[in-house]
Parts: structure tokens; sequence; C-alpha cells
């Protein structure tokens, strides 16, 4: 289904279900987000994405027959502005839903805060534990990696045919997570990787790991890399040095900032990720739609953000009220909605999606080679 199909019948019962002084007053959204700090490109993407949702939604009329408008505030790329920011945010009562961060690391920091308030609240982290803290309040609007672990471990071994293999990681919640989950899904594949190796984000010089990899005589290499300059960095380091072998990424592989930093590094490199432009119709459209507004494509910080709109005013519509309870119910109830990123179909965790694609990085261009889905337990 097309994201503003839902909005023609929402139109028409919510006037039918609020008076005219309610309709006049908007639904109020706050966003988490990166806007100053290291990575605030990634940010400036993530908010990008949710205005073109914003905009769909209020031209179709809102939603309730309400308007809807954001609340933004800056985590300054850190777990305690994340704190900050949303700590500043839950003052505010009259919040009907939450778009948090996308990284795993600021969304553990900020669970418990987000479990007191009360709000839906929708995130991008891909950490397994991020849904299973007994957290009601979080709603995952990307696939975990417990998939993206599977996918990689798979393609890697089943595809390319290749056993040897490095495991590179930033040592956050996001990358030892993934780290932790690749380790299993190659054990499953009788695979003993012969290097894991993990690192500090932002770090500057990765030398002392590119040389650890050729060391190794890995001849694969599965990366968990959080941050898109790390990856950039690292990806030149690898061409610097000498070191040259397969190479199977997280999404962050194909982030846009890591595309322009890394240029001709990481040609011929692969990524599992949960949006790419060539995947559906509906991605094309998103694609298009985003190209025409920023001049330039959109990547998972963008796809996921517009989803997480979509998704949380498509519920509140069929909740028909804001009261957190009966948005959290309707949140859960999503099943057969095509976002960008997938069809989203909630487990009993609050994950939404279930699956990732397979690409590969043909000097520059991104291409689309399959689509994994997972069945929902």
């Amino acid at each position: 289904m097309h994201p503003l199909h839902w909005l023609v019948s929402v139109v028409v019962a919510g006037l039918a279900m609020v008076s005219t002084v309610q309709a006049a007053e908007a639904i109020r959204i706050g966003v988490v987000n990166e806007i100053t700090g290291p990575q605030a490109e990634g940010g400036r993407f993530t908010v990008n994405g949710i205005r073109i949702a914003l905009e769909e939604i209020n031209q179709a009329g809102g939603v309730l027959g309400r308007p809807v408008e954001l609340r933004i505030e800056d985590n300054a790329s850190t777990n305690p502005g994340t704190v900050l920011a949303f700590t500043k945010l839950l003052s505010d009562k009259g919040l009907a839903g939450i778009i948090g961060p996308i990284r795993s690391t600021q969304v553990q920091a900020a669970s418990p805060a987000i479990a007191k308030s009360g709000i839906p609240t929708m995130i991008g982290g891909s950490d397994v534990s991020l849904t299973r803290v007994n957290n009601r309040w979080v709603f995952r609007i990307r696939p975990n990696d417990n998939y993206s672990s599977r996918v990689i471990a798979d393609f890697g071994a089943n595809t390319l045919k290749l056993r040897k293999w490095a495991i590179v990681h930033s040592t956050d919640a996001f990358g030892s997570g993934g780290k932790t989950a690749l380790v299993a899904a190659l054990k499953a594949q009788g695979i003993e990787p012969v290097l894991v190796q993990g690192y500090t984000s932002n770090s500057q010089d990765f030398t002392p790991i590119v040389l650890a990899v050729k060391k190794s005589g890995a001849d694969i290499m599965g990366t968990y890399m959080t941050n898109s300059p790390d990856q950039g960095i690292f990806a030149k380091q690898m061409k610097q040095l000498g070191v040259s072998i397969a190479w199977v990424g997280s999404p962050t592989t194909i982030s846009v900032t890591t595309l322009n930093l890394a240029g001709d590094a990481l040609h011929g490199s692969y990524s599992v990720t949960d949006f790419t432009v060539d995947a559906t119709d509906i991605t094309r459209a998103f694609a298009r739609k985003y190209r025409e507004k920023y001049n330039m494509n959109p990547d998972t910080f963008a796809s996921w953000a517009y989803d997480a709109m979509h998704v949380l005013m498509r519920s509140i519509a069929k909740a028909g009220t804001t009261e957190p309870e009966a948005v959290r119910k309707a949140i859960l109830a999503t099943k057969g909605y095509e976002g960008v990123e997938g069809k989203y179909e909630f487990d009993e965790f609050g994950d939404g999606l279930h699956g990732y694609n397979v690409v590969r990085n043909e000097a520059g261009k991104i291409v689309f080679i399959k689509r994994v889905d997972f069945p929902v337990k």
C-alpha cells in the first residue's frame, strides 16, 4: 500500500470524530536527532526524511482532522546529549509520539527515560537487545541485527564461497551486538572467524586494525561500523595499505556520507541494507521525491525516519486518538503496511521489519542484488 492511501479514510473519519476546536489543535511529534556534532550529516538526512513525510501528511489533511507539527531536540551526536534531549521533550506533556535516534548506543542510553515516559517512541537502532529490555514504549522501524548478521554470513559463505572471516566492529552497543550476532551466524555455517577486532568510535587512525586484518590471512571481512566517517577512513586506509579482500558490511557501508568519504576504496564491496533506491517501485518513488527536494539520493538515515513518521501517524489514525496506550496497540497491530524500508508486521517485541537487501558497490553505483526476508515468529 502506498504511504498516502490510508489518509483519505483517516481524514473523513477524523473530521467526524473531533470538534472544531480540536481540529485546530496540532498533533505534536517530538524528534531526538543529531543536529550538531560529528554525525550531523546523517542527522540531516533523518530530518529530511521526516519532513517529506510530514508534508505528505499535512497536504492530505493531517491526521484526525488536525495538522501535525514537529518539536526537534538536538542530541549533539552523544549519549548524554540524547538523554538531555529526551528530558527536554518529555517535559512537554502534549506530545503524541517521539521519533528517536538511529544509533543503538543512544537508544540504549535513553531507554530508561523512554520506559518511564509512556510515550510511543520509534527508533532506528538495530542492536537486538533494544526491544528486549522490557520497554513497552519502544518500536523499531528497521530490521534488527539478528537478521543482518544471518544475511551477511549466508551471502559470504554460500554465495561468495569464502570461509576465512575477519570481523571488524565498533565497541558500542551497535557494533558489539552486531559482532556477537555475526559470530553466531557464522558458527551456524560451521565457520570460526580468524579475527574478531573491535575499535573505539570516532577513531582517526585505523592502521593497527588494517594490519591485523592483513596478518590474519582472511579472505573476507564482515563489518559493523557505527559511524560513517569511521567507515570512510577505514576503507581508505585499507586501500592505502594494500589490503584487498571481499567485504560485506552493515548498512553504514553504503550511507551517502560513507560513500562520499571512501570514494573508490569501497568499489566492489557488498552491504546488507534495509533501504536501497532500486529495491521496489515504492523506494524509487521516494528517491525521486527526495532528489527533487534535496538534490541528492536518500539513504537509510532518511528512509527509516520517513517510514517512522508514516507508521506513527497511521497508528494514531487507526486508534482514533492520541492516547498512548491506544496508539501503542495500533502500532503493534500494524501488518502488511508497505513502507520504503519494507513490509511492516510488528512482532511482540515491537520489531516491525524482518529482512534485508543485499547490494554491491559497482564503481560507486549501488546495485540491488536480492531481498532476504525471514518469517515473523
